[in-house]
């Protein structure tokens, strides 16, 4: 299958204490080169722009891994299958303009730190966000006031080789809630010293898990929510099987596209 012919090793990350649902995975590889004609997941374009070997690396490694972890979930037809961005370049799965179909995906994570992939894959209905990063990297004082406020950029301050912890656990909170740095990092609070948690944000309920695996500190967040992002094809295709249902004629033309991105 495309992108597995030079497979990396792949080591499977195991979370503490997992609920039986929702479904979760989470998978890491080492950073490496790829030709582009291996990989699926890509956009050429994108790949082009990058300024340097290393981001290149990192986003193509990235995109196999996440296509492995997918084989491993169980999905037979990921050559129909493209990423997707939102408006604030969110990734989510969709099928591709012309296959005409629709089901949930699973809804889906990707990260790099310190020469590592990192993917997280979650049943539909569900969002997910993972980061990680060196256990003994320090956080630059100066951006400690961006990421923290309060009681919390006090204790930061006073343990600062926990700096990590926080920055972690609130970059896994922004991608599973889909925003990115939209979303104010100091407005993510993380209760202090807890493995284990649930965040409330707004009017969304995140569960968080922070554990070290081989002095990587990695963080995994997850809340009920789409993760995915509806197209055309969706709605005609969610039309026609209405009008299926209800016995009206219809028909439906066929015209498989892979987009460039």
């Amino acid at each position: 299958m495309a992108g597995l012919s030079m497979q990396p090793q792949v080591e499977v990350l195991s979370p503490p204490q997992l609920p039986e649902t929702p479904s979760i995975a989470c998978y890491r590889c080492r950073v490496q080169d790829f030709a582009l004609d291996d990989l699926i997941f890509i956009d050429v374009d994108e790949v082009s722009s990058f300024a340097t070997d290393k981001r290149r690396m990192e986003h193509l490694s990235g995109r196999w891994l996440l296509e492995y972890a997918l084989i491993q979930w169980g999905m037979k037809s990921v050559d129909e299958i493209e990423v997707r961005r939102n408006e604030l370049r969110a990734p989510s799965l969709a099928f591709i303009n012309g296959v005409w179909r629709n089901e949930a995906l699973p809804s889906i994570s990707i990260g790099h730190g310190n020469g590592w992939a990192y993917v997280a894959v979650i049943e539909s209905n569900w969002t997910i966000g993972i980061d990680a990063e060196p256990r003994n990297r320090g956080i630059a004082d100066n951006a400690l006031d961006l990421m923290a406020s309060g009681d919390e950029l006090q204790y930061i301050r006073q343990n600062p080789h926990k700096a990590i912890r926080f920055w972690t656990a609130k970059e896994s909170v922004q991608k599973a809630m889909r925003m990115g740095m939209k979303l104010n990092p100091r407005e993510i609070k993380v209760p202090i010293g807890k493995q284990m948690c649930d965040i409330s944000i707004e009017k969304s309920i995140l569960q968080l898990r922070n554990w070290v695996h081989e002095e990587v500190h990695i963080s995994l967040s997850w809340m009920i929510g789409e993760g995915q992002i509806r197209s055309a094809e969706d709605d005609l295709l969610d039309a026609t099987r209405e009008a299926m249902n209800s016995g009206q004629e219809w028909q439906v033309g066929c015209n498989t596209t892979r987009k460039n991105c």
